[in-house]
């Protein structure tokens, strides 16, 4: 787990940007504490933090390899883990290869030279990375196929710079000619989904390469994008009675995933909340560290914690339990911090709390293991249920389905049955579009004046949506969280927020294994007995402890909305619109409008207002200067 940093310049100048280079990698010195490195030719320069986690006395990075013939051809900067490096090394090595480190980084380069641009098929892990090929003049980027670790990217006429961080491209943005306008149509599309989806920034010049992706470049040409990986679903039949032997092949894949994430040579901990997947994970990995630590973290307020539960699973489980509480006072200053190591806003308020479990993490850990991603691969979300629930409706006439939408507009707000006319009579491309809602466009339009209809949610997923026409109801919003919100909310905060305190976080759910089993599930072993996750339920009956294996979902929840609506946080958030200068992007007294009625009780606007507090305290910390985030200076290499 690393930051990256490279340039490819245009003009064979590229020792000319290798000072810039360097500066902006103190951008994201959090990412990889443990040191700094810079290469460079004529065309390429190569920028890297580490944070040692395998091989730690080598596998130094920028790290040159190349066959007997050509040493030093390839140079390769990686950012990530390949758990399965040491059968792949193994393999390459029965194939004539010979290696001069013990660590991950080699296995990938080796296999670039062996396998080509498929090497990316071979990885079984998280990573971004970039090889330049001194022979060919190529540069080759690559991106897991969920999207656990970011690359971002952008290109001028002096050439393409690319990073594990939007802030260090910025860094280099007078060096290299790079404009920092403001993207509307991202601002919108944030505003719409609570995050700004792929490959969208909020700065029109910068992108990033997608989950599943690679690309090449030479030097002063366009990039070159391609998809390597696109989940399908391409259900199997289960015969009666032979569900079992599906509930056994989960449980095999899982143990298999969480074994390979517990490679390291430092220790390794887990992140530990009330529900099934995290303490599935957790039980999984006791057994392979007796003296596992696991972390959670909660609120005082009731209801909005799931310490206890935590604690008596850790118990349970036999791990010894710490437990970090995050005040209201510690929330809201913490919150500017937390925006500028996002790069981009997401406005969850889940990762604050995780903010502090993963800084209390980091006291006694450099590695976690967490449960995301078991919700999208086995059909987690309450959500998914919904196909089931309005499936009657298929069977109503068009004529009549048009007339009960009619219906469904006139009846009065929070009249019974409005709700289901209104989900049964909308087709799902329009009523679904992943688990953030901030804004309907009626909304939307009263705090964005500027905004256009054509450019609301359905312009990010129609085409994902056009590439699910074959699959099953419940497997469409699965394969549309997959590209929205898992890769756009859940993995930035799990990345950003854990690298913001040099803690490498490990999700072995998201696993090429792991998906090859879940991508086979029919939905009736998805959602199904009155439950979701049904058949990961079951695999995990002889791991979980009981009283989690049917507990509803909570996560990381806070208590936003009587926070707003209290004391605690409506002074602040009021402060806070009135002081943002984005008056010419956000009407600020709709804004204000939405808090006063939040607090008189008229409407719930908790997540409407943080969505809009949220982007401005970016906008005041990357766009306005006037807000300092006060990132602490630290002592490097950060030690345990």
């Amino acid at each position: 787990m690393c930051g990256l940093l490279g340039f490819l310049s245009a003009e064979k100048k590229a020792d000319a940007y290798v000072d810039s280079l360097s500066g902006a990698l103190t951008c994201m010195r959090h990412r990889g504490p443990d040191a700094t490195e810079v290469w460079h030719d004529e065309d390429a320069a190569f920028g890297f933090n580490r944070l040692s986690i395998v091989d730690l006395e080598h596998s130094h990075q920028p790290l040159s390899w190349g066959p007997k013939d050509e040493p030093g051809r390839y140079v390769l900067t990686f950012n990530g883990e390949i758990y399965n490096y040491v059968e792949l090394r193994a393999e390459l090595q029965e194939a004539g290869y010979e290696f001069a480190t013990d660590g991950d980084s080699e296995t990938i380069v080796v296999g670039y030279h062996h396998f080509g641009e498929d090497v990316v098929s071979h990885l079984r892990g998280m990573f971004a990375f970039a090889i330049w090929d001194t022979a060919e003049h190529r540069l080759f980027l690559a991106r897991d196929r969920f999207g656990i670790k970011p690359l971002f990217y952008a290109t001028t006429p002096r050439g393409t710079v690319f990073s594990s961080e939007k802030k260090s491209i910025l860094a280099m943005a007078d060096a290299i000619g790079l404009g920092q306008d403001l993207d509307m149509r991202a601002i919108e599309h944030y505003a719409d989904l609570q995050y700004v989806p792929e490959p969208e920034t909020l700065h029109e010049d910068v992108r990033r390469l997608e989950s599943g992706c690679t690309a090449t470049l030479r030097p002063g040409e366009e990039l070159s994008q391609s998809r390597y990986f696109a989940p399908r679903f391409p259900v199997e039949e289960v015969p009666a009675g032979s569900e079992e032997k599906v509930f056994d092949r989960i449980a095999e894949a899982l143990e298999d995933s969480v074994a390979k994430h517990m490679r390291a040579d430092v220790t390794v901990g887990s992140f530990l909340s009330g529900g099934i997947d995290s303490t599935a994970i957790a039980a999984i990995a006791k057994r392979h560290n007796p003296d596992l630590l696991t972390f959670t973290t909660g609120f005082e307020r009731e209801g909005y914690s799931e310490v206890d539960v935590a604690a008596e699973s850790a118990e349970a489980i036999g791990a010894e339990h710490i437990v970090k509480v995050v005040s209201p006072e510690e929330y809201v200053d913490a919150v500017p911090k937390i925006m500028w190591y996002l790069d981009d806003p997401v406005a969850d308020p889940s990762l604050v709390p995780l903010y502090f479990v993963a800084r209390e993490a980091r006291k006694h850990v450099k590695v976690v293991l967490s449960g995301e991603g078991a919700d999208e691969l086995f059909g987690g979300y309450t959500i998914y249920k919904e196909p089931l629930s309005l499936a009657p409706f298929e069977k109503v006439p068009r004529p009549l389905l048009r007339g009960l939408r009619a219906l469904s507009r006139v009846l009065p707000e929070g009249m019974k049955g409005k709700s289901l006319l209104e989900r049964g009579t909308t087709p799902m491309e329009e009523r679904y579009y992943g688990n953030a809602r901030s804004f309907n466009f009626e909304q939307l339009s009263r705090v964005l004046p500027w905004a256009r209809r054509e450019w609301d949610h359905r312009e990010v997923t129609a085409p994902i949506y056009d590439a699910s026409k074959d699959f099953d109801p419940v497997a469409r919003m699965q394969h549309l969280d997959l590209f929205t919100w898992l890769r756009g909310d859940i993995l930035v905060k799990a990345d950003k927020i854990t690298m913001a305190n040099s803690l490498e976080l490990r999700v072995p759910f998201l696993d090429k294994e792991v998906f090859r089993v879940a991508e086979t599930l029919p939905k009736e072993l998805k959602v199904s007995h009155g439950t979701t996750k049904y058949a990961l339920r079951q695999a995990l009956k002889r791991i979980v402890p009981a009283h989690v294996l049917n507990r509803k979902k909570l996560g990381f929840p806070v208590p936003m909305r009587h926070w707003l609506a209290g004391g605690e946080l409506y002074d602040w958030a009021r402060d806070q619109i009135r002081a943002s200068d984005t008056a010419h992007l956000i009407d600020k007294d709709a804004a204000l409008a939405m808090l006063e009625e939040h607090r008189d009780g008229r409407s719930d606007h908790s997540r409407r207002l943080w969505t809009v507090i949220a982007f401005m305290i970016w906008h005041g910390i990357f766009v306005e200067g006037r807000i300092d985030p006060e990132i602490e200076e630290r002592d490097y290499p950060v030690e345990l």
